[in-house]
């Protein structure tokens, strides 16, 4: 039985990182429904536990220390987090120093801090809040379910396709990677179609100069606030989106 009613429900999936750049934003924003892949081996050094942001020097990363010495194999969710670091302190006085003088920083800030406040044990939780409140703050209402509530298995191709089918998807927007690894006729075969997400990063006006892409999506936040999705938007509006 299908989790919604609609006649065309647009997917998404995607491991959940921490403070996802833009491209994962770009995601949420083209989907009806955006899986979080929690199911799934956790990749050490990747982006499920550190992401960047511009400072005056250029990028630098913001990394939440986590327990993997004897832990290898875990899945993301259930990966747990270092508390003895004072992480949560460091990020935030390391937001606060470099985007403080950002124009939308005393609008925008205070709800990323209220959540670093908060006492966090495992990364999943942590980052699936992130990208609940980041999706709110560029404006995007969409529904966010974790592949591990749905009882599926299998591998690549036929887990992702598994997903789709568990709860109801007509489509699938894929990384522009899964052109390398995805087995398109089981998708068309099962009723899904597959699009692949063709994203151009937005320039415009950082806290310094030169402008440097691919920083977290909080970067674009803090610094066009209200006009965010917008800038979005506008570099990829001639592009194919999942729901055209």
């Amino acid at each position: 039985m299908s989790l919604d009613d609609k006649s065309s429900l647009a997917v998404t999936i995607h491991q959940p990182e921490f403070l996802p750049w833009l491209g994962f934003i770009d995601k949420i924003r083209q989907c009806d429904i955006f899986v979080l892949l929690d199911s799934v081996q956790f990749e050490k050094n990747y982006f499920q536990n550190r992401n960047r942001i511009r400072t005056a020097w250029g990028a630098a990363w913001l990394t939440v220390p986590i327990f993997t010495k004897g832990f290898f194999g875990q899945t993301i969710r259930e990966v747990r987090i270092q508390n003895g670091e004072s992480w949560q302190k460091k990020h935030v006085q390391s937001l606060t120093q470099h985007y403080a003088s950002a124009p939308f920083f005393k609008e925008y800030f205070p709800g990323l801090r209220e959540l670093y406040g908060q006492p966090w044990d495992n990364l999943a939780e942590l980052n699936i809040s992130i990208i609940r409140w980041m999706a709110g703050a560029f404006g995007l209402s969409r529904r966010f379910i974790r592949s591990s509530e749905l009882n599926v298995s299998g591998k690549r191709t036929e887990l992702l396709l598994n997903i789709c089918k568990a709860i109801g998807a007509t489509s699938y927007l894929s990384g522009i990677s899964g052109r390398d690894y995805l087995d398109e006729p089981l998708f068309t075969g099962a009723g899904v179609a597959v699009k692949y997400q063709d994203f151009h990063h937005p320039v415009y006006p950082q806290r310094y100069e030169p402008f440097e892409p691919l920083m977290s999506g909080v970067d674009l936040l803090l610094n066009a606030g209200p006009e965010s999705l917008r800038r979005l938007v506008q570099a990829n509006e001639t592009r194919e989106t999942l729901k055209s």
